[in-house]
């Protein structure tokens, strides 16, 4: 069983952060199979294969290399403990260069440099320092204008409920600084939506709002007839024989975005836009409810609706972004 000594080694991966058991008193870390995944960009039964051949061929040895630990999680209303096998920094190193060498490459010298910083200086980004680095971004207030300059419309604790909504870290408003933000999502379905669905419950919609005195007849009203449905046909459109936008995280964003800037309708085009969106992910049978919040896709309504065209790349990346968050 690998001794941890309650060191944590953060390492930012492509997906976001992940969190790995450190093992300084063998230079090592450990990781499991589905962690070993996100670090090199792929699923989790490749990562079983390549751990297969490299035991079969003898290149490393199980019993030095794969340790069993037992974890305790909270499932649903129960306490369930489960043993789980953690696999040690040779082994993420084997696969790596299975896969990517290159990646493989910058994750051994980025090991080899964060184990060298506990061993000589007793220094590494624990989770603490990852808490109080995310409290420190948060509450620099003038962050927020980075997403929001301009658009007086956002109230700030929606701001801030989306920027939470990012996960437990601060690595992803970091990425939006940076313009570092994803271009493609990873989640791949075969989808059929039907434009007449989509129409037939925005219907519903409108006359809940109606009902409510939320709206007028205007709303949700075509300016051009089937402009709602020339959009989803955009989402939806395919170049040599595929899918423009190849995933759900994609199509997803892309339709959120072109509902609210393409001004599909007379009046409501951020409510239907929102509407969409969320009709889209559960048609997709999404669970999105975690990190997508009321708050959070107000505000992200809003960015939308008040960014400029030239930012449309950085509008619909920090929708995949907040996408892929809610589906690792």
């Amino acid at each position: 069983m690998p001794k941890t000594d309650n060191k944590s080694i953060i390492y930012q991966a492509k997906n976001g952060a992940l969190e790995f058991r450190g093992d300084i008193d063998k230079q090592t870390i450990w990781a499991t199979q589905k962690q070993i995944a996100e670090v090199f960009g792929v699923n989790s039964q490749a990562i079983t294969k390549h751990i297969s051949n490299i035991y079969q061929e003898g290149e490393l040895k199980e019993k030095a290399t794969c340790s069993i630990l037992e974890q305790v999680r909270i499932e649903g209303e129960r306490q369930v403990s489960r043993k789980v096998k953690f696999y040690n920094l040779d082994m993420i190193i084997s696969v790596g260069y299975r896969i990517n060498s290159k990646t493989a490459t910058r994750f051994r010298q980025w090991a080899t440099g964060v184990l060298k910083s506990y061993a000589t200086e007793g220094y590494a980004i624990n989770r603490k320092m990852l808490i109080r680095r995310k409290e420190q971004a948060l509450q620099v207030i003038e962050d927020i204008k980075k997403l929001s300059i301009g658009n007086t419309n956002i109230a700030v604790d929606d701001v801030l409920e989306l920027i939470k909504s990012f996960g437990e870290t601060w690595f992803s408003l970091q990425s939006y600084d940076e313009r570092g933000l994803p271009k493609d999502g990873y989640t791949k379905k075969d989808l059929t939506i039907d434009a007449g669905d989509l129409y037939k419950d925005i219907s519903v919609l409108k006359k809940e709002l109606i009902r409510k005195e939320e709206a007028s007849d205007l709303f949700a009203q075509e300016t051009n007839s089937k402009s709602l449905e020339g959009i989803l046909g955009n989402v939806f459109q395919s170049m040599f024989g595929r899918d423009a936008y190849e995933t759900v995280e994609e199509k997803a964003a892309q339709l959120l975005y072109f509902v609210i800037k393409n001004h599909p309708f007379s009046d409501g085009n951020k409510r239907t836009g929102a509407f969409s969106f969320i009709w889209f992910l559960q048609k997709a049978e999404i669970d999105f409810r975690s990190s997508i919040t009321p708050e959070a896709l107000t505000a992200l309504t809003l960015l939308i609706a008040e960014s400029d065209p030239k930012d449309k790349d950085r509008m619909v990346g920090l929708v995949i972004l907040l996408l892929k968050k809610t589906m690792v």
